[in-house]
């Protein structure tokens, strides 16, 4: 360096640079120091801000002080250039060497050509209206100084006196001109900037402003700093990151659409996942390996520099500038590698991001366009949110398979430059444990999968149990599908036994081969006849522990990897399955007579592509436009099917379906309504604009009006997933309206008369189908036959064909005769009016406490703030177990002692080597490239005695006694074994622990969800729980102690460095109180944001699930509709908040990376720079040196690592917070006081309202109000009333299902609320309105508890007319699939029938329950249960008159008060009864229907 000055200055090598020469600064000098390095310095800030984003809004042209200083720079970037001519062209116009010239002027131009780029980025940005960053302008004038001297240095030779000389006079011109166009700059930079209205500064996030975008448009050192996360740490810093819409916004190249467009330019239907991330993401990710190539690199350029300092001190015979060039380098390759490895970082996250945005709008794009054959919800959701999650790990995981191996080569050679061929007896035991990591990736990945399917398994039959919530609590059956989901756990976490315990396999082989290895070398190189030194031992284990690195690592890698070819495996399957494809579906050519809208020709359709189910076979149909066609049948013909047909929601095995106008969809109404957790406005829109006019006419027709006036806040009154606090009658009314608002050419109506009275079926059937409806074609499937009389045609189904197509008066004698036996006196009724309350019962009871008065009942899914909560940390100890929890502590306290014990044994016995040859001529040698820097935290233990001397001043030579050696040997494989030993117990223990948790944080949170009341599951989306039993599970099961496990390792491994410094080398300590303090602000700057980016990225996703589970349930609707698109971009929206959380997540943390690392950087330098100075001062001593810069590398590496582990385990601990929030805080269904009565304690059946007042909230009407009647011992009564009245009320509390406000029910004299509900439950049979099955065999559908045997399961289905269904899906062993898909609405109510007779309760309630059965059906249903129940007590709710008229007595309910209570005849014998008004309706329904 000294050499290199001097040639540059032409001066002498003793005094290359020197400051004063005579009366002036040294021209040298003054050129290098006062103008090279500022000009460098405005050059690199200048360069950061080239970057800065353009004024959207930018019209003006620049101020005049911009003009001005661009100008200036302008000229101050040519000036120095022609400064160069004089200098250059003989003889020379000095005042210095041409070199030092050349380079001062170069360095001169580049820096103005720099800002003036700087200046025009700014001056076309927001920083236009103003002065600009005030650090550059002070920058632009740095330079200045060097400028005077230098006109000085002229003003003293008398460059202005003659002889002038043109050279010398013509720079000094130049000069003037340069330090007037800087004056000029000055000038421009003082004029103030131009007004700022197109650009106000950034609005506060209160005033509903979005924040910042991320990173687009930010300068190259505001990325590599994370600057631009400042605003959003600071916001995180207030408590002020409290939804998504605070996180900053995404970088153009992360938002889903864009992702969308990029990945669809390369996917096309059937392509092959990868292949297409691959072209859409791929080229960039491959090229992110070279950064990792450079960073891998650089890491080992730390050690190497390190050894070269060490012997540059202990030597004291090279140059200054060698120690200078040691120190510089080794702060440089720290801060390089550090910047390098983070951006990587940084980088893959982003790619990992845009693919994870790519998978999951194709995952949800693919929900869109599925066939008939669609997995269960719970299958799709896992895909989602686990297997999109595994997949997208390959990214991080694809660089590191080769970038390991090449950290090994690399040590390798460094090995065997140390101890030569001894390295190969180490390596081939590193080696020989490959193949058995093999052995146990594999088992772990096979393990996976299956583990993988139970958790399908169990989140699926999760899904299912949530939808039929409130049938399981009528029946009690909490504790038996509980049961179920346990068994699923259970055998999930079987498998996640295995995962753990060959994980603890690994761990163990991984913690215990490095000293196994060090054994091995050292006897080997023993036994060659080499001699064993401080160095040799040292840094052969210090690259012992580099080793350990790649090969520890790299079963894991391989792990992620093939984790992600399953998942990927899997994705594909479902992105395989075949696609809902109208063009092929329907004939491309309409139907060929004009006046047809519908055209069915020789059509085959089945539920599957094989058509291995039941088919649905037309012959020829043809469906005139403006015809109202009705379709009838028994149970189970295939009338719904046909409607499916119609849709495109089957296979179409061969045939023609032509339909007019295809492009305009169809209005559909299913069997079972479709509604989602939305305002009834928003459900009834359904995306279209709002017409007043058209809305008011679709409410009267459809009967809404009078249900919206009772609810809290009318149309806009929210309604929970899948309309749970609607009434069935409301949800079908609902649906109708829906279809009816989209104003569709073509109907298809599913029975939608089923669920209401018949008062409204009427008004529905005038109004809306024969009203509203008349000028389109409509397809209306129904039991209810006396509403198809004014039909234009009337089709007969039977066992899947089209059997009789023609006029009502053919085909529906055929069918069933129309009931008149209750419409015997045949009085006209007075022009009865439909009073539609709307089952307000069942709204409100839906809506218990949750609605507001706004009627908004979606309550926002809560989120803890703040640090993660003492009581979650007691929580999961608790789960881990009080013992477990602390064997494993004292495990790991061994493990580490032992560790250090180890090492510490080594240093003595090196020491004792030194000591026994002391008379020996020692002589300092150099340390060999790689000895100190490679030493880990656990290795640099040295004796107290001679604590560095032992290390760094290597004997020539040490004639090793054979039994020193095997006694320092034996002792050392002792502690190495006790380490083992110590080490296999803790990785076992550990294991041990997290599944001790695992089981008991999901048997905590079933058992609470299953116990909490009716109204908690109104009022919260499905997604929500089901994502804490998904992924918030799943974190608990593998994420957590994963980073747990890092987290203690990191803990102990600290404990033990900071035990070590303190005994060796106090003065080091020193150092920790401000590096602490550092430490500690920077991490809880950003824990503070973290923890709530975590809550928030778990709070986006539940949207996600609810939206997909929402889009599967409704997906005929929807198509039909054309609303896909609409529903897409709704995901799309739901996915860029997810995707803001997310990357703000991995940001945030890359931000803290970078921090910890750069402040290690320091440190290091510090201790540098310090030994360098002592050097020069002759007090370095280069062993204390050496050891506290090892030591400063690892510290700062553990405590950045426990920094980062801490704060991840901080976020994984979230998802146990959650789970804690459900486990603890839900609310739980009242228990009884009395004590339990046996089994027999209801022997009579008879029961009693005594003044039963039901409210749901304050301000609302009483739901029941007053309400006293008894029912005898065996009496059959039948509960009716218009809609609202209260009936379904009456059986929510009888089986508690709510608690009444006052009064009390008795059964046989037992007052109910003092009972245990499984007591009350269990004596008390249901046929609920809505049948709910789950999938499973049909056994298990019928008996979950397994109480009876088969023969009385078959005669309960013979009963109910299923045997021969049953027969033909395999007997009782025949699998039901999700909801009881397989079987039509009529067959799954028939198949809920034959669970009621199978009871021996006393007490049976129907609501209805035969709504969807056809009537010849129903009165065979009613005959078996008169017959079944005869000496039982029977409530029947009834919307079909006729199913009552044969009960004991009659119950008539109005505004939930008893108003009427008799026999059937002396009720109808009263002219002006409530019951008679009823029949009459019914009545005129059948009269006005013919």
């Amino acid at each position: 360096m000294e050499r290199f000055l001097a040639q540059l200055c032409e001066t002498s090598v003793l005094q290359p640079l020197p400051v004063w020469e005579g009366d002036t600064t040294g021209h040298c000098f003054t050129q290098l120091v006062l103008g090279a390095l500022p000009h460098a310095l405005l050059a690199v800030l200048s360069a950061c801000h080239w970057g800065t984003p353009r004024n959207p809004g930018y019209i003006l042209h620049c101020g005049p002080g911009w003009r001005l200083r661009l100008t200036a720079s302008f000229l101050l970037s040519v000036l120095p250039l022609l400064d160069l001519l004089p200098v250059t062209l003989p003889p020379g116009a000095g005042p210095g060497p041409v070199g030092l010239e050349v380079l001062a002027e170069g360095v001169a131009a580049v820096a103005w050509i720099s800002h003036c780029l700087a200046l025009w980025a700014l001056a076309h940005s927001p920083h236009g209206y103003s002065r600009g960053p005030l650090a550059l302008a002070l920058a632009a004038f740095l330079p200045a100084p060097a400028l005077v001297l230098t006109l000085l240095w002229h003003c003293q030779r008398g460059t202005l006196l003659p002889p002038l000389l043109p050279g010398p006079l013509s720079r000094l011109c130049l000069l003037i001109l340069q330090l007037a166009a800087l004056l000029a700059y000055g000038l421009g930079w003082a004029v103030p900037g131009g007004p700022r209205e197109p650009w106000a500064p950034e609005p506060l996030l209160s005033q509903g402003q979005e924040p910042e975008v991320a990173e687009d448009g930010e300068s190259w050192l505001s990325r590599f700093s994370y600057a631009w996360l400042a605003p959003l740490l600071a916001r995180g810093a207030r408590g002020e990151l409290r939804q998504p819409q605070d996180t900053c916004r995404l970088p153009r190249r992360l938002h889903p659409i864009y992702l969308a467009r990029a990945f669809q330019a390369h996917w096309q239907e059937g392509a092959r996942l990868w292949r297409a991330l691959y072209k859409a993401f791929g080229h960039y990710y491959l090229a992110l390996g070279l950064l990792k190539l450079v960073g891998t690199m650089l890491g080992f350029s730390g050690p190497l520099l390190l050894s070269l300092l060490v012997g540059f001190l202990e030597e004291g015979q090279e140059p200054l500038s060698n120690g200078l060039l040691y120190a510089l380098g080794l702060a440089g390759g720290a801060v390089l590698g550090a910047v390098l490895q983070n951006q990587y970082g940084y980088e893959i996250r982003k790619v990992t991001l845009q693919a994870r945005g790519a998978v999951l709008n194709i995952l949800y794009r693919k929900a869109l366009q599925l066939g008939p054959r669609r997995p269960p919800a719970g299958e799709a959701l896992n895909l989602l949110g686990t297997d999109s999650e595994r997949l997208l790990n390959f990214a991080g995981s694809f660089h590191e398979a080769w970038g390991l191996p090449l950290q090994l080569a690399i040590t390798l050679y460094l090995l065997h430059q140390q101890v030569g061929v001894a390295f190969v007896g180490g390596l081939i035991l590193a080696l020989l444990l490959v193949p058995v990591n093999k052995v146990i990736a594999t088992r772990i990945m096979a393990s996976n999968q299956e583990m993988l399917q139970h958790k399908d398994a169990r989140v699926k039959l999760i899904t299912e149990l949530l939808s039929g919530i409130r049938v399981i609590k009528f029946f009690g059956w909490e504790q038996a599908l509980g049961a179920r989901v346990e068994a699923c756990r259970a055998r999930e976490l079987g498998r996640l036994w295995v995962i753990k315990y060959l994980d603890a396999a690994c761990v163990y082989l991984w913690a215990a081969l490095p000293v196994v290895i060090s054994i091995v070398l050292f006897i080997t190189y023993v036994l060659m006849g080499h001699q064993l030194t401080a160095t040799k031992v040292f840094t052969a284990l210090a690259l012992v522990r580099m080793l350990i690195l790649p090969l520890n690592n790299f079963p894991w890698v391989i792990n992620g990897l093939l984790e992600a070819k399953v998942s990927l495996d899997r994705i594909q399957r479902f992105l395989d399955l075949p696609n809902h494809s109208p063009q092929v579906y329907y004939s491309p050519d309409p139907p060929t007579d004009p006046s047809t809208v519908l055209e069915l020709h020789e059509a085959l359709f089945s539920w599957d592509p094989v058509g291995s189910s039941q088919e649905t076979f037309i012959s020829h149909l043809e469906v005139k436009k403006g015809a109202l066609v009705g379709i009838v049948g028994k149970v189970g013909c295939g009338k719904s099917s046909l409607l499916a047909a119609i849709a495109g929601e089957l296979h179409r095995l061969r045939g023609r379906v032509a339909v007019w106008g295809l492009s305009k969809g169809f209005g559909l109404a299913t069997q079972e309504p479709w509604i989602q957790f939305a305002t009834i406005r928003d459900n009834i829109l359904f995306g279209k604009t709002f017409d007043a006019q058209l809305y008011k006419e679709v409410l009267e027709a459809c009967a809404l009006g009078d249900d919206l006036c009772i609810l809290p806040a009318g149309d806009q009154t929210e309604v929970g997933e899948k309309g749970v606090t609607l009434s069935g009658g409301q949800r079908a009314r609902i649906a109708l309206a829906r279809a009816v608002y989209q104003e569709k050419e073509l109907y298809l109506l599913d029975d939608p008369l089923a669920a209401v009275d018949a008062d409204v079926a009427n008004h529905l059937l005038h109004r809306c189908i024969l009203g509203v409806l008349s000028h389109t074609t409509r397809l209306l499937c129904t039991h209810r036959i006396e509403y198809l009389v004014k039909a234009d045609v009337v089709l007969l189904m039977e066992a899947g064909r089209l059997v009789r197509a023609g006029p009502p008066s053919e085909i529906l004698p055929l069918v069933q005769a129309v009931p008149t036996a209750w419409a015997e006196d045949g009085q006209e009724a007075d022009s009865a009016t439909v009073q539609s309350a709307g089952d307000l019962e069942k709204t409100k009871e839906g809506l218990g406490g949750e609605e507001n008065t706004c009627g908004c009942l979606l309550q926002e899914e809560s989120k803890k703030e703040g640090a993660v909560a003492l009581h979650v940390y007691r929580a999961y100890w608790r789960a881990v177990g009080w013992g477990l929890a602390l064997a494993i502590l004292l495990s790991l306290l061994l493990m580490q002692a032992t560790r250090n014990a180890a090492d510490w044994w080594l240093s003595h016995w090196i020491s004792q080597l030194k000591a026994d040859k002391n008379s020996s001529q020692e002589a300092p040698t150099p340390t060999s490239p790689g000895s100190t820097g490679l030493l880990s935290a656990q290795l640099l233990l040295f004796s107290p005695g001679s604590l560095y001397t032992s290390v760094f001043p290597l004997p020539k030579a040490a004639p090793n006694g054979s039994s020193d050696i095997r006694f320092y040997l034996t002792v050392y494989a002792t502690i190495a074994g006790i380490n083992s030993l110590c080490t296999l117990l803790r990785a076992v223990l550990f294991a041990a622990g997290t599944l001790q948790a695992a089981a008991t944080l999901h048997r905590r949170l079933l058992r609470r969800v299953l116990m909490a009341p009716v109204t908690f599951f109104a009022s919260t989306p499905t997604g929500r729980i089901l994502n804490r039993f998904s992924s918030d599970v799943a974190c608990a099961d593998d994420s957590l102690p994963f980073m747990l496990n890092i987290l203690l390792a990191n803990a102990a491994g600290l404990l033990g460095l900071l035990a070590v410094l303190g005994a060796g080398l106090p003065w080091l300590l020193l150092l920790l109180p401000p590096l602490s303090i550092s430490y500690y602000r920077v991490q809880r700057h950003y824990r503070a944001s973290s923890r709530e980016l975590r809550r928030l990225g778990s709070l986006t996703l539940s949207p996600l699930y609810s939206h997909l589970a929402d889009t599967l349930a409704g997906l005929p609707v929807l198509r039909a509709v054309g609303a896909a698109c609409r529903f897409e971009e709704e995901n799309q929206r739901l996915l860029e908040l997810n995707q803001r959380c997310q990357f703000a997540a991995s940001a945030t943390m890359q931000w803290l990376d970078i921090r910890l690392q750069l402040m290690g950087a320091t440190v290091v330098s510090a201790i540098a720079a310090v030994a360098l100075v002592q050097h020069q001062q002759g007090l370095a001593d280069p062993g204390l040196v050496g050891l506290s810069l090892s030591y400063a590398l690892s510290l700062t590496g553990l405590l950045s690592g426990l920094v980062s582990s801490f704060t991840q385990t901080e976020t994984m601990l979230v998802s146990v917070e959650r789970l804690e929030e459900y486990s603890c805080d839900l609310p739980q269904e009242p228990q009884g006081q009395l004590p339990r009565l046996g089994i027999g304690w209801l022997t009579q059946g008879s029961v009693e309202f005594q003044d039963v007042v039901l409210v749901y909230r304050p301000g609302l009407p009483n739901a029941l109000d007053g309400v006293t009647f008894r029912v005898q011992p065996g009496e059959k009564l039948g509960i009716v009333g218009r809609t609202g009245s209260g009936k379904s009320s009456l059986l929510l509390v009888l089986f508690r299902l709510l608690e009444p406000s006052s009064g009390r029910v008795l059964l046989d004299g037992v007052d109910t609320s003092q009972l245990e509900l499984a007591e009350l439950r269990s004596q008390l049979a249901v046929i609920p309105q809505e049948p709910f099955l789950f999938s499973g065999t049909v056994r298990e559908n019928l008996d979950p508890r397994g109480l009876h045997e088969d023969r009385a399961l078959w005669q309960a289905l013979e009963q109910c007319h299923l045997s021969d269904v049953i027969m033909s899906m395999g007997g009782l062993d025949g699998e039901l699939s999700e909801g009881g898909r397989s079987l039509s609405l009529g067959q799954r109510q028939l198949l809920c029938l034959a669970r009621a007779l199978l009871t021996d309760a006393k007490v049976l309630c129907i609501d209805e329950a035969t709504a969807s059965v056809d009537q010849k059906t129903d009165q065979l249903l009613q005959q078996t249960i008169c017959k079944r129940f005869a000496n039982k007590t029977v409530l029947t709710i009834a919307h079909r008159l006729n199913t009552i008229l044969n009960s004991d007595r009659v119950l008539v309910l109005q505004a939930g008060r008893v108003v009427e209570l008799d026999s059937p005849a002396a009720l109808r014998s009263q002219p002006h009864s409530l019951f008679q008004q009823l029949l009459q309706s019914c009545q005129q329904g059948s009269h006005s229907s013919r």
